[in-house]
């Protein structure tokens, strides 16, 4: 799959997907994504990945952008998240690096499962999807 064909299938999917550049500032994100912080996608394209973390999490996040730097990946990582009206919720963070074809690091794209919808309902639409 191409990197415009995965694009594409992230920004419908039923999953929280952003994609970030090397410094951790939001570049894009999915419709998903913006509903489930509570919102408007305009309100977090420019922002930090730490806006959407609570202060306790700050440290698991950043543990989570070394991993990415050192490997190019983070896989299974849970970290809490803040939507706009303050209420948290648990995650689990799954990101991959991008790069330009001459090997450049440009970022990630970064899915995240919210644990609270995680029911048998919502993974078959997972399913179905993927």
């Amino acid at each position: 799959m191409s990197q415009t064909e995965a694009r594409k299938t992230l920004k419908d999917a039923p999953i929280m997907w952003r994609r970030v550049n090397s410094i951790g500032i939001i570049l894009d994100c999915n419709s998903t994504y913006a509903a489930n912080l509570g919102y408007a996608k305009s309100e977090i394209l420019g922002k930090s990945i730490f806006e959407h973390v609570p202060k306790e999490s700050w440290e698991a996040m950043n543990d989570s952008l070394k991993t990415w730097f050192e490997t190019g990946k983070v896989t299974n990582r849970k970290i809490s998240f803040k939507k706009q009206n303050g209420s948290i919720f648990p995650g689990v963070l799954q990101a991959t690096s991008l790069y330009d074809e001459n090997n450049n690091l440009l970022g990630s794209n970064t899915v995240i499962f919210d644990l609270t919808q995680m029911n048998d309902g919502k993974i078959k639409e997972y399913e179905e999807f993927f």
